[in-house]
């Protein structure tokens, strides 16, 4: 697997696309909203002391993906910025969507030209001058200029590694049966996907510190862990039941032993001490905010997804059919350049069935950790 080539969602806007299943990472958008506020009125704050026009504030999306909520990020900042019209010193704001090369970025560039109308009929006199321009790479590689940019925001994507750890990459078989950490996995591949975080993450913080201007913020959301347990980690079922579908299909002839042996997951779903430990190893950033949610593992159930005394699913088919279109709209391409495309229908048939019945047993949350952070100069 070549995660800069391979690792994309599913492109378009049919009925299996991101684009048409990305409603939990609306949510998480739609959650941190007063964070990401926050820190674009800090960013913007530090240009008023310059004459009018106020300057440009230059604002990167990393892991922007295609589909709605690419361009509700921009909505969000450009709301933000919008709130400081009383001043009558608006930034110029330039965008930057950055995702992998094999992102969907014509469907994001189709969606401008709506957008730019819907834009004006919200925002009115009110709304900034902006630009936005499109940036293919890794956030794990340097992207932008020594101290250029103003605001960092990354929705759903630090949880996704720059690769597999080389040691699963080289074929040999460390992880049987599994695609991800699972209750079979040995230590040491677990200190393997451990390890892999700590050096992504680091490398992460130190580009990005670079790139940040002099106060500059970040705003980060990423799929996390809640149990302290790595073995049974809430993201971990969810790849579990995945892995439980793929051995059904090994068990009728209709995928190699092998193939599944060999299909590892660049992913790792961290505990808010993990991140923390990190961040204040790499000495670069202060903490502004941190805390730890929970949303459905069903994106259209929106009943309590913070409530932790909540554990039924009303209806766990539709349930189990609503999480296995998410996920589809994730892994799709990975799964079907390993295995092929034609398994991928009755996988994804079998994988909500097999989430439908542990939903019957428990409802269960993924925990996403949110965090704002500002560079030290």
């Amino acid at each position: 697997m070549k995660v800069e080539q391979d690792l994309h969602m599913s492109r378009g806007d049919g009925e299996t696309s991101y684009a048409t299943n990305s409603r939990l990472q609306e949510k998480a958008i739609l959650k941190t909203r007063p964070l990401l506020h926050k820190a674009v009125e800090e960013a913007h704050a530090s240009l008023s002391g310059l004459s009018r026009p106020a300057g440009k504030m230059v604002v990167a999306d990393l892991g922007c993906s295609s589909g709605p909520n690419t361009l509700l990020v921009v909505s969000e900042v450009l709301g933000a910025v919008a709130n400081r019209s009383c001043d009558q010193s608006l930034a110029d704001v330039q965008f930057f969507l950055n995702d992998l090369p094999g992102n969907d970025f014509n469907l994001v560039f189709q969606s401008l030209e709506l957008f730019k109308k819907l834009a004006e009929k919200e925002f009115g006199v009110a709304l900034p001058p902006y630009y936005i321009a499109g940036l293919p790479g890794s956030f794990y590689t340097r992207l932008f200029p020594d101290r250029s940019v103003h605001l960092f925001h990354s929705s759903y994507c630090l949880m996704w590694r720059s690769k597999v750890p080389d040691e699963l990459a080289s074929g040999e078989v460390l992880n049987v049966g599994n695609m991800y950490i699972w209750e079979t996995t040995p230590p040491s591949v677990v200190k393997l996907y451990q390890k892999q975080f700590q050096e992504d993450f680091s490398q992460f913080l130190a580009l990005r510190h670079d790139e940040l201007v002099s106060g500059g913020q970040m705003v980060l959301t990423f799929l996390g862990r809640k149990n302290r347990d790595v073995l049974r980690g809430e993201v971990s079922y969810m790849f579990g039941l995945l892995a439980q579908a793929l051995q059904s299909l090994v068990q009728e002839g209709r995928v190699e032993e092998e193939k599944l042996d060999t299909f590892n997951l660049p992913f790792y779903s961290p505990s808010v001490d993990e991140v923390k430990a990190v961040i204040r190893q790499s000495e670069l950033f202060d903490i502004g905010h941190i805390q730890l949610f929970e949303s459905n593992w069903d994106p259209q159930d929106d009943m309590d997804d913070s409530d932790d005394d909540d554990v039924t699913t009303l209806d766990s088919v539709r349930s189990g059919v609503n999480v296995a279109r998410c996920i589809r709209a994730v892994l799709e391409p990975l799964i079907a350049r390993h295995f092929g495309g034609c398994i991928v229908d009755d996988l994804f048939d079998m994988y909500a069935r097999n989430v439908a019945k542990h939903l019957e047993q428990v409802k269960t949350k993924y925990p996403v950790i949110v965090l704002s952070l500002k560079a030290r100069r």
